[in-house]
């Protein structure tokens, strides 16, 4: 089932995600529905509170750019063909910088048609349970390090706007009152 994305301005994007303590039924729809929903969007990420769900999940396939924007991965510190892990869920995700900050480019489905240049560790390992509740480890570099950080931002109510350089916020700014305001004027009058 697609899900609605909430964009910038949705209170949903903030909340810190609770962990995930077992695999139910209910957390199974939910990532077979945000895989859905990410593929319909054309994204390549989509965090549980993107769906208006604040729990420690994410989705993630970087496949589809692969030959436009590459990844690096590891395995047991042996180098592994990235679509070997892919699509990839990473519940309660714990993310360490493994390397020198790189500038790229990254959107996100929240935020329609802004994109910017944000700088992020190139590498990072990351630990987390996988769809199953399987611990899984790897190391990944390029634009699957970069997606596995901004994804997991989200999951602590962190946005890739507040990653941005003063410069570009500002000049972004008029686009993102705008969409912000449009968001809260379809919320829910409390």
């Amino acid at each position: 089932m697609i899900l609605e994305i909430v964009k910038y301005g949705h209170p949903a994007l903030r909340q810190k995600g609770a962990k995930i303590d077992a695999i139910t039924s209910e957390i199974k729809k939910l990532i077979a529905n945000m895989f859905e929903t990410m593929e319909q969007n054309h994204g390549v990420g989509l965090a549980a509170q993107q769906v208006g769900v604040a729990k420690q999940l994410t989705v993630i396939d970087v496949r589809a750019v692969a030959a436009d924007r590459p990844s690096t991965l590891e395995l047991d510190g042996q180098p592994a063909d990235v679509a070997s892990i892919m699509p990839l869920v990473l519940i309660n995700p714990v993310v360490t910088p493994a390397g020198a900050p790189a500038t790229g480019g990254e959107g996100c489905l929240s935020f329609p048609e802004i994109f910017a240049e944000i700088a992020r560790p190139e590498t990072v390992d990351v630990r987390a349970l996988d769809a199953k509740g399987q611990p899984i480890a790897f190391r990944c570099g390029g634009l699957l390090a970069r997606a596995v950080q901004h994804e997991t931002d989200h999951l602590n109510g962190i946005l890739f706007i507040d990653r941005m350089d003063k410069k570009t916020k500002a000049e972004l700014q008029p686009e993102l009152d705008e969409l912000q305001a449009v968001t809260k004027a379809t919320l829910p009058k409390k």
